[in-house]
């Protein structure tokens, strides 16, 4: 029994040899950048070094400062439009594959407009709690 299940085991273990390697090619390249900048890279320290860069400006303030909260929610209304695009190409490219005859489509036409529909509600609670306003 357990003989028989190794050789299946081992070949689905290889299907992911490229994506293993992949990964340790991005580990040792991340890896290396940080070490080889700490052990090449320039140390002067100074004032001039030690102080807040604001675009060529002299700083004015200390950067530990409170924004307005609507930048905030500007950012979260970006990231529910980003992840809602990031979703609906996937499912657009499948949906038109989809075999017309079946029900499969229905399905998929239906998750993808409870998608939607929630994201509408997303943006409606937004926009009544005034992210959206711009003043």
């Amino acid at each position: 029994m357990w003989a028989t299940g190794a050789p299946h085991a081992m070949t689905e273990l290889a299907d992911y040899l490229p994506i293993f390697l992949m990964i340790l090619a991005a580990a040792t390249f991340g890896i290396a950048n940080v070490v080889l900048s700490l052990m090449i890279g320039p140390r002067r320290l100074g004032e001039a070094k030690g102080t807040t860069y604001e675009s060529g400006m002299t700083p004015v303030q200390t950067a530990r400062k409170r924004f307005n909260v609507r930048f905030y929610l500007i950012a979260m209304v970006f990231l529910v439009f980003d992840v809602e695009v990031i979703f609906l190409l996937p499912w657009a490219v499948t949906f038109a594959n989809l075999d017309p005859g079946t029900g499969e489509g229905l399905v998929w036409l239906g998750r993808i407009m409870f998608f939607l529909f929630t994201t509408v509600v997303a943006y409606i609670y937004g926009y009544r709690k005034g992210v959206f306003s711009f003043d």
